[in-house]
């Protein structure tokens, strides 16, 4: 599992397609003859094969992530319209937005279970079909109440789509490329998102009783996909160890891996993981009594996943109409355009952050996140109370508005947002990994549903540039808690990582880039 690379033709076109600074010794040295049994030597080409293998099985698991991006960016323009068509009140608008992030750390604790029960693929197809049912239900609600029950159905199915993709990615994925493909469910959700924000421009012009329904409806397309994903991908390798079919394992192994070599190396790893999780308390019993390493580990995990929506992230992608208007833009075209522009941002940013977290390193990223959001939030809550003085003129008000808006999805989408869900799914030992990922994702979804539920009623009591001025205290907190808990993980195998809470020596939350470096070039010149 070290430093994994293709010599010749074996690179992958594109971003993915980097040279490691340290070759695998079987590339370097001469090449061994075929023996009569037809054995075959690993030649250069091998390892693109796999790599585009795995680089296919992690966009095929993100592809859940969509239809949550895709609620979430519909919705912001859906709310306007259904409150015309059903005349809903302002609470039960917060109710709407704000309980989808609610109701889906239920699925998100469930799938913990469901996902060590059924497997990782499984449950993947689990979410799409709960949701798809949800979507369905609220595509056609003549009321209210209806609508809600199809949330919550849709609600659940996103929970648990979520937890399970990115455990199923990391548990599949090479230490080299773990970071670029571990991003990969945020890259769907903020291309879900802009799908949502076209989906409003262009079905808005549609009267008010069905345009909404069409955005809703529209939304169970990308599930459908799910079934054609479910004959494609395998079984995560881990979670066949765990069931004592490692003969299953080594096969899905051979497929990932550049070499057999490398698939039993890291067969061998994984059953000694096994190993001692076997003996080893249940899983919800150590989380109400951890070790210091444990502990640890659900500090830097579940830290990063409530700081990553206590910013106000799904306030401004569920409300940015609402943040527009009170910045001077009138019509619902140009709100909903304005929109459109924030997720193209959102997208765009997503793709560099998928470029750097394996060259750059987690926590680098996480610094330049969190300073840039802070920034971004201060300026826009600056701005807007100068508007809301007069000392503002309401053109240079729009366009701060929109740049501020920008930028902090920008910063969002190069570093906490993807790189949440990568030290989420690789910090913890494989005994705790899917239930830490699970309750981690639950509190990711209770702050968010915070947020989103409690926005426009904040909004009202201290105004949108109160709101905002709060947001970026947060935020600022978040800069403190990256430097003091979150370690660099990048260059590290999953079993590696635990290490860096209590073993090996390391005790303080700095483990430099280079550690992880050298870790991998010692790996590859012992074996």
């Amino acid at each position: 599992m070290g430093a994994e690379v293709a010599a010749g033709g074996g690179r992958l076109p594109g971003f993915l397609g980097r040279k490691s600074r340290y070759a695998r010794m079987d590339d370097v040295l001469p090449p061994e003859p075929e023996d009569g049994g037809g054995v075959r030597v690993r030649g250069g080409g091998g390892g693109g094969s796999s790599r585009r293998y795995v680089f296919a099985c992690s966009v095929f698991a993100s592809l859940n992530h969509v239809l949550l991006g895709y609620d979430v960016g519909v919705m912001s323009g859906c709310i306007i319209f259904i409150q015309k068509d059903l005349h809903i009140t302002e609470v039960q608008q917060e109710v709407l937005v704000g309980c989808l992030s609610f109701i889906s750390l239920l699925g998100s604790l469930a799938a913990g279970r469901t996902s060590d029960a059924i497997g990782r693929k499984w449950t993947i197809g689990l979410a799409a079909s709960v949701f798809q049912a949800g979507a369905a239900i609220m595509t056609f609600a003549p009321s209210f109440a209806v609508l809600m029950t199809g949330r919550l159905l849709a609600g659940i199915g996103i929970g648990i789509g979520i937890m399970v993709a990115p455990v199923y990615i990391s548990e599949i994925s090479p230490a080299t490329l773990r970071g670029t493909l571990a991003s990969f469910p945020e890259i769907f959700i903020s291309f879900g998102i802009l799908l949502g924000y076209v989906s409003n421009l262009v079905f808005a012009g549609l009267p008010d009783h069905i345009n909404w329904r069409v955005m809703l409806g529209a939304g169970i397309l990308p599930s459908i996909s799910i079934a054609f994903v479910l004959l494609v991908i395998p079984e995560s390798p881990r979670w066949l160890v765990m069931q004592s079919r490692a003969s299953d394992a080594l096969a899905v192994l051979a497929k990932v891996s550049d070499s057999e070599e490398e698939a039993q190396e890291r067969l061998a790893e994984i059953e000694e993981a096994a190993r001692v999780t076997a003996s080893g308390k249940a899983a919800w019993r150590e989380f109400l009594r951890p070790s210091p390493v444990v502990r640890r580990m659900l500090i830097t995990g579940l830290g990063v996943q409530f700081f990553q929506q206590a910013t106000g992230i799904d306030a401004l992608v569920y409300y940015s109409p609402t943040i527009f208007r009170d910045s001077g833009i009138t019509t619902e075209s140009q709100l909903l355009a304005a929109t459109v522009a924030v997720g193209f941002s959102k997208v765009a940013f997503i793709v560099i952050a998928i470029v750097l977290v394996d060259h750059v390193g987690r926590k680098p990223l996480l610094y330049i996140s969190t300073i840039g959001i802070t920034a971004c939030l201060a300026v826009l809550a600056a701005s807007l109370s100068l508007l809301a003085r007069g000392a503002l003129p309401s053109g240079a008000a729009v366009g701060l508005a929109i740049l501020t808006v920008c930028g902090f999805v920008a910063f969002f989408s190069v570093g906490i947002g993807p790189i949440n869900m990568v030290l989420s799914s690789e910090i913890y030992p494989l005994r705790l990994r899917a239930q830490a990922v699970g309750i981690g994702f639950a509190l990711n979804r209770m702050a968010s549903g915070g947020v989103a539920m409690s926005f426009l009623s904040i909004c009202r009591a201290v105004t949108v540039a109160g709101a905002f001025t709060a947001f970026a205290v947060v935020s600022a907190v978040s800069v403190v808690f990256v430097h003091l808990f979150v370690p660099e993980t990048s260059g590290k195998t999953l079993e590696q990582i635990e290490s860096l809470f209590g073993g090996g020596g390391v005790t303080s939350g700095e483990v430099e880039l280079g550690d992880a470096e050298r870790l991998e070039h010692k790996r590859l010149v012992t074996h």
